[in-house]
C-alpha cells in the first residue's frame, strides 16, 4: 500500500522520472483489509489495486526481494542484482511475529499475505475447529470471518483480556463479550505451550483441537535487511524517520508501516501499523522529493477501522497521555463510543457503529479545540457541538 501510494503521488504530484517499485511477492500490488474479508471468504479472487501503471509510467519489478542497501553508492541489493537509486523510498511493511515453536508445524496460518489468505481459505470451507491465537484486531477479525463460515472457533489469549495492547482495560471489557455473542470461545490468560499437529496445549495442561491454528500476536517493522546500512532503527525495530519521514541516510525515506514519525500534535514518536497512515504518508514523501527539501511535515490524526462481529469500529487519535475518558452510550448497546480528553481538548475517539462521532470527532481532534465534557458525554449531542 505505501510503495504503491508513493509511486502514485510522485505521478499526481507531477515528478516525470523514472519511478521504480519493487516487492518481494510475485502479485499485483494488493489491498490489505479485504485479505481478513471478502478474500477469505471467497467473497472475492483478490484485492489488487486498479491502477494502470504502465499508463503511469511506474515499473513494477514483482518478485524481486531486496537483501541490503549500501547507501555510499546508492545502490539496493536484490536476489536479481544491484538496484541504482536516486532518491530510496522504505514502505517494506511489518511482517507478523511468529508463535514460538509453531515454525513448520502443519496447520499453522499467519495472516498477512494474499497467499497466506489463500492457504486459509480452505480452512474455512472444510469448516474445520480453528484455534485462534491472539485476541487483538486481526485475532477478531479472523474470528469473525471464521464463524461466518461454520467453524467452531477458540481464542487463546495470554492477556487477561482482548486488546490488551490497544485499549484500556474497562474500553476492551465490553468488546470481549462480542466473542461468545458470535459463537467463539475465548481463553483469556492462557499461554500457549506447544502446537502440535491437530492439538494446542496450554501452559495449564488444557488442550484443544485444533484442524487450523492461526496466530495473530501482532507484527513488527519489516527492516532486519537494514541491518549494517547505517539507517538509524528503535528498539521496536521500526525505522526512525523525522517530522518529513526523512531517515538517517541523505536521500532516502521511509513511509507505512515500517517507520515511526515524531508527532508534535502527541508530543511522543509514533508507530502506526494501519491502512490510512500507508495512504497519507506517501503524499507527504511525495511532496518533499519534488520540493528537494522538506516542505511537509507529517503530522497527522491516526485513523482505523476493523469490521468484526457484525459491528463498524473506527479509532480516530491517539489515547496515549489523556487524562479524562468519557462514554457516549450504553457498551451494552450495539452503537457506543468513547471519547479521550487532554487538557480539555479531544484527543482520540473510538466509535462503534457511530460513524458520525467519528466524523466530527476526528475534525475536533485536528482543531486542538477545547470542548465540553458535558457535551461530549452526552449521545444525543453531536459532538461537533462540543466546543467549549
Amino acid at each position: 500500500m505505501a510503495g504503491v501510494q508513493t509511486a502514485v503521488a510522485l505521478r499526481e504530484q507531477g515528478f516525470t522520472g523514472p519511478v521504480t517499485v519493487l516487492g518481494a511477492e510475485p502479485h499485483q500490488p494488493y489491498d490489505r483489509p479485504p485479505l481478513s474479508k471478502a478474500v477469505l471468504l471467497g467473497k472475492a479472487e483478490d484485492s489488487a489495486f486498479d491502477i494502470d501503471f504502465e499508463a503511469l509510467g511506474i515499473e513494477l519489478r514483482l518478485g524481486t526481494a531486496v537483501t541490503g542497501l549500501r547507501p555510499a553508492e546508492r545502490l539496493l541489493d536484490t536476489e536479481a542484482g544491484p538496484v541504482p537509486y536516486g532518491v530510496l523510498v522504505l514502505a517494506t511493511g511489518a511482517e507478523p511475529v511468529a508463535l514460538p515453536g509453531s515454525e513448520g508445524v502443519p496447520g499453522v496460518h499467519l495472516l498477512r499475505t494474499l497467499d497466506d489468505a489463500a492457504r486459509l481459505k480452505p480452512v474455512l470451507d472444510s469448516a474445520s475447529a480453528v484455534v485462534v491465537v491472539g485476541a487483538g484486531w486481526i485475532g477478531a477479525e479472523f474470528t469473525t470471518a471464521a464463524r461466518e463460515a461454520g467453524c467452531a472457533v477458540t481464542v487463546v489469549e495470554a492477556a487477561d483480556r482482548v486488546l490488551a495492547g490497544a485499549l484500556p482495560a474497562e474500553v476492551a471489557a465490553p468488546m470481549g463479550h462480542w466473542y461468545a455473542q458470535a459463537g467463539a470461545e475465548l481463553v483469556t490468560g492462557a499461554k500457549v505451550a506447544s502446537v502440535e499437529p491437530g492439538r494446542v496445549l496450554l501452559a495449564d495442561g488444557r488442550e484443544l483441537a485444533a484442524g487450523a491454528v492461526v496466530v495473530g500476536i501482532g507484527a513488527r517493522p519489516a527492516t532486519a535487511w537494514l541491518a549494517g546500512s547505517g539507517i538509524e532503527r528503535g528498539p521496536d525495530g521500526s525505522v526512525t524517520a523525522d517530522a518529513h519521514l526523512r531517515t538517517s541516510l541523505p536521500g532516502v525515506y521511509a513511509v507505512g508501516d515500517c517507520a515511526s514519525f515524531p508527532s508534535a500534535r502527541y508530543g511522543t514518536r509514533l508507530l502506526v501499523h494501519h491502512w490510512d497512515n500507508a495512504l497519507q504518508g506517501p503524499r507527504a514523501v511525495a511532496a518533499n522529493i519534488l520540493a528537494g527539501e522538506p516542505v511537509r511535515a507529517y503530522d497527522p490524526v491516526p485513523y482505523f477501522w476493523s469490521e468484526q462481529f457484525g459491528r463498524f469500529v473506527q479509532y480516530a487519535g491517539h489515547h496515549g497521555g489523556a487524562d479524562t475518558l468519557l462514554w457516549r452510550g450504553d457498551p451494552a448497546e450495539p452503537t457506543w463510543s468513547v471519547c479521550w480528553l487532554r487538557d480539555g481538548a479531544l484527543v482520540a475517539v473510538l466509535a462503534v457503529g457511530r460513524p458520525r462521532d467519528l466524523a466530527q470527532g476526528r475534525k475536533l481532534i485536528e482543531s486542538a479545540a477545547e470542548v465540553d465534557p458535558g457535551r461530549v458525554a452526552d449521545p444525543a449531542a453531536p459532538l461537533k457541538s462540543a466546543t467549549a
